[in-house]
């Protein structure tokens, strides 16, 4: 008898493959665990909100030098940074009230942000408004500009949101739908194409459309207002000239380089001449008058050629993140009107930095929308800073999040900032009248809710009245005390089905 000896097999050496693999798992499990966590949407703000805003403190300080120097007004090369640097103080305060003013009291005010807003929009175009750049849209104090075209983009959100939450019932009938918010809306296009400002004419339109379409709108409405949008720029193109030669030059934007088309080639040179990595921070030649207003609407066009397209990708990524963080935002959240304030934002801050870009890069005509938190800028930037600190708010009202607040405390940001605890959501209780009858009678109510015809109404309650009858006639029959206590029992039972 032999046997023969049989040796262990060694395992399998894991290939290289694998261990990279595993090491993506690994890293794509913890990030889905942090993003998971309750607070996850308001740090995401945070730093979404202080890496752009960096970006910007950095790009105007290399743009604006040489915008700044006049010696003729004793202008320093810091001076246009300095301004600035004052604005980003003051939408750091802005900032703060979005984030620790509650969100109700936002909605309360929001009717009457939005006639101060149409009040100011008038007031610009009287003697009291100052003509910048051809539109007569800003309001000077003293060093400082004020343009209200910014304000009654949020303003339209926050009233816009409330009356469609309001109407929610009723919302698939046109006239609930589009009335009062399209008007307000269209009057508020009107007046910004008074100043002209087609930018913030646009701008608008978008905040509208974001309205509309979170609130749940038909989707034929949109074909409709693009179809009208379409043409109404197409003749305000054709009415304007300057607008026209705007709209030739992006048509063939090699016809004449030095008139409509100097900003726009300018800026592709620029970027061209940037490479991969950039020339470096200050290097840039657009900077020193080859590209006006470089520090304003055309600042991507000096992060291209500064920091090459690393730096590019890198913003549009940023911008990328403000996207998916404010969609998410929208989406974990409950309550309807934050839900649609979230959604409505996002969208106008990702619309407005895809124009900026688009135009910069050649893929739109030029429309002066600046890019929000890192142009140089007073009202814009304020105003923006004032939409991410809402939109922060916002995120500590998601459910997880409220839940943290309240049972684990404010955490290192909330103790910092001095940030109250958010309320849980409580929907809104119902109220008999007119409205909520109107409301109801609106949508059909299924067939076994609805109230049955008169003459089966009445028959459901003379049943009972002839039941009653019948069992009082017996209990009479048997004696007093039993009649009484019978016909009183069966007369307040006929009561209580024939009231119901």
């Amino acid at each position: 008898m032999t046997t023969t000896d049989t040796k262990p097999v060694a395992p399998p050496k894991r290939p290289r493959r694998e261990r990279k693999d595993s090491g993506f798992v690994a890293f794509r499990t913890a990030l889905t665990a942090w993003l998971s966590r309750p607070l996850a949407s308001f740090h995401l703000v945070l730093a979404l909100t202080g890496v752009l805003t960096v970006i910007g403190i950095v790009m105007v300080l290399s743009a604006s030098s040489v915008a700044s120097y006049n010696p003729k007004t004793g202008s320093g090369v810091y001076s246009l940074f300095t301004k600035h640097l004052v604005f980003v103080a003051i939408g750091s305060v802005v900032f703060w009230l979005g984030l620790r003013v509650k969100l109700e009291r936002i909605r309360r005010m929001s009717a009457t942000a939005t006639v101060i807003c149409l009040g100011l929009l008038v007031l610009v175009l009287t003697p009291l408004g100052s003509t910048v750049n051809g539109s007569q849209g800003w309001f000077k104090i003293g060093e400082f500009t004020f343009q209200p075209v910014e304000a009654a983009k949020v303003a339209l959100a926050f009233w816009g949101a409330h009356i469609l939450v309001i109407k929610y019932n009723v919302i698939h009938q046109w006239r609930h739908l589009l009335v009062p918010v399209v008007p307000i809306a269209l009057l508020m296009f009107a007046l910004v194409m008074l100043q002209p400002d087609l930018g913030g004419t646009v701008t608008l339109a978008v905040v509208l459309l974001a309205l509309l379409w979170f609130a749940g709108a038909p989707k034929r409405l949109f074909g409709v207002i693009l179809a009208g949008g379409l043409a109404g720029v197409l003749v305000l193109a054709v009415i304007a000239p300057y607008r026209l030669a705007r709209v030739m030059s992006f048509l063939s934007p090699d016809a004449d380089v030095s008139a409509e088309g100097f900003q726009a080639n300018q800026a592709k040179l620029a970027l061209a001449d940037g490479g991969l990595f950039g020339k470096g921070l200050g290097q840039g030649a657009a900077s020193w008058n080859y590209l006006p207003n470089v520090q304003n609407d055309f600042i991507f066009a000096l992060i291209g050629e500064e920091l090459g397209l690393i730096g590019c990708v890198v913003v549009l990524a940023l911008f990328a993140g403000v996207a998916i963080v404010g969609l998410r935002i929208a989406t974990r959240n409950i309550d309807p009107w934050i839900r649609i304030v979230s959604g409505t934002l996002t969208v106008f801050l990702v619309a407005q930095a895809g124009i900026n870009i688009g135009y910069v890069v050649g893929l739109l005509p030029v429309t002066g929308v600046t890019l929000p938190l890192i142009s140089y800028g007073g009202t814009s930037l304020v105003i923006t800073m004032l939409i991410m600190g809402v939109l922060a708010n916002a995120a500590r009202h998601e459910p997880e999040a409220v839940a943290a607040l309240r049972t684990q405390g404010p955490g290192k940001f909330g103790r910092l900032l001095r940030l109250p605890a958010p309320d849980p959501y409580r929907p809104p209780a119902t109220r008999k009248g007119a409205a909520r009858a109107g409301a109801k009678a609106a949508r059909p109510a299924p067939r076994a809710a609805r109230p049955a015809p008169a003459q089966e109404r009445r028959k459901s309650v003379r049943e009972p009245v002839r039941r009653s009858a019948a069992r009082t006639s017996t209990a009479t029959s048997r004696g007093g005390a039993a009649r009484t206590t019978a016909s009183r029992g069966t007369r307040s039972t006929a009561n209580r089905r024939g009231h119901w």
